[in-house]
């Protein structure tokens, strides 16, 4: 229970903050960014794919307080079998990244992003990653 309290904290937090910049927040916004070697952004999302990201993450809570019979929703079995690992899986791939800009594995490391996608962002995505394991292991 205690894992799942934790992973919920952080994904509503997550969604939250990606709400806010749907919303025309600019705090934390080019910090969560990938950049180039030279400094240059490799894109920039919409508001619409900063909401869609946030509203993946409410559907993500939901299903893991659906999962762990906190609430109480009827879904088809395999659903409920393999939904848990299909977001690990997912969080996992992200800390491992592209081998280029994101990632454990990254090359270009020396940007503000690289600096904090190693020191946050990908620990934080192998960590949710795990305690997902964790919880479906233990259910």
């Amino acid at each position: 229970m205690v894992f799942t309290i934790i992973v919920i904290v952080v994904l509503l937090t997550l969604s939250a903050t990606h709400f806010y910049w749907s919303f025309g927040g600019k705090w934390g916004f080019d910090q969560a960014l990938p950049k180039s070697a030279n400094g240059h952004r490799l894109f920039t999302p919409s508001k619409a794919h900063s909401a869609a990201v946030g509203t993946g993450m409410l559907i993500l809570v939901v299903y893991l307080l659906i999962r762990t019979e906190l609430i109480s929703v009827s879904l088809p079995n395999f659903i409920l079998d393999y939904g848990i690992w299909f977001f690990a899986l997912i969080f996992v791939l992200r800390a491992v990244g592209d081998f280029k800009y994101v990632g454990f594995f990254k090359r270009v490391r020396n940007t503000n992003f690289g600096k904090l996608d190693s020191k946050y962002y990908s620990p934080l995505c192998l960590l949710l990653g795990i305690l997902m394991i964790l919880i479906e292991t233990s259910i």
